[in-house]
């Protein structure tokens, strides 16, 4: 027997086609949406630990500020300290000066020449005295120059002849010079012992004495 369809195949050839496009459709549809959620939930997941990393990042950073305010507290407290112990030690070794000088003047004033006034003004000493005569002066000035460790750079500032009244005793008069110089005092880079500097400074008002016109 021969079956004859009379329904309308196309037609439903062309319904099934569109069911089909639409399921499809739906499916890519929903394709789509779970592979956008899946890369939605990666870009959370990435951007929870980047975050993380940043907190932790940030939290060094505040950590190494703080160590870097102590390191820098601590270097200006170990300038402040350095200062004082380099003023310290200044004063510790310009304290000797005067007795350097001292013993410098007692070991180089040549006989004949008596010392009036020393006076100094940092790293400069002016020296006043009375001279028998004038070679003495230049000697004195030979001394400090050639001699001396701690003068230096001698200049004669001024040399007169004066007439002295008679001593006691006497009645000549004697002719001096009277004289004034200027000398460098040399800066000691660091404080050294004086050995026999007591004997030299009980011996200075002696040898000032003796060397009295």
């Amino acid at each position: 027997m021969i079956l004859i369809n009379l329904l309308p195949h196309r037609e439903e050839r062309r319904r099934q086609r569109k069911t089909a496009f639409f399921v499809g459709l739906g499916l890519a549809a929903a394709a789509g949406l779970l592979i956008a959620g899946g890369w939605y939930l990666a870009l959370q997941q990435m951007t929870v630990a980047q975050q993380g990393r940043n907190d932790f990042l940030t939290a060094e950073i505040k950590r190494l500020e703080g160590q870097i305010k102590d390191i820098a507290t601590l270097k200006a407290e170990i300038d402040g300290l350095t200062a004082r112990q380099k003023a310290v030690e200044d004063l510790q070794t310009n304290r000797n000066i005067p007795v350097y000088l001292l013993d410098e003047l007692v070991k180089y004033t040549p006989e004949g020449i008596y010392l009036t006034s020393i006076k100094q003004a940092g790293a400069q000493v002016v020296v006043a005295g009375v001279a028998q005569t004038n070679e003495r002066v230049s000697e004195f000035l030979r001394n400090t120059q050639n001699q001396s460790k701690w003068l230096h750079r001698p200049e004669l500032v001024e040399i007169k002849a004066v007439t002295m009244a008679p001593t006691a005793g006497s009645k000549e008069q004697r002719r001096l010079f009277d004289f004034s110089m200027k000398v460098s005092l040399a800066q000691p880079v660091a404080a050294q012992p004086i050995v026999s500097l007591a004997p030299a400074a009980s011996a200075a008002p002696a040898s000032a004495a003796g060397k009295a016109p």
